[in-house]
């Protein structure tokens, strides 16, 4: 399991603001979840953290913040 934040440099959807936007983890059958920070609180998930980073990303606007190392 591995934890990291997506951290947003810039909110092109005006939603979900800067900084740190969500938290999430990377399973160990390489499932994410995640749980966002703000208004609506919606919890998310995705085969992989690719999918995430492809949907969430926004050209790297949005980048993952991990806070454990790669095993």
């Amino acid at each position: 399991m591995r934890r990291f934040y997506l951290n947003r440099a810039e909110d092109i959807s005006g939603i979900s603001g800067l900084g740190r936007v969500c938290e999430g983890v990377e399973w160990d059958n390489g499932k994410v979840s995640l749980c966002w920070f703000g208004t609506y609180h919606v919890l998310e998930s995705a085969d992989n953290i690719h999918t995430i980073e492809h949907i969430h990303g926004h050209s790297g606007k949005t980048v993952v913040e991990w806070l454990d190392p790669e095993e």
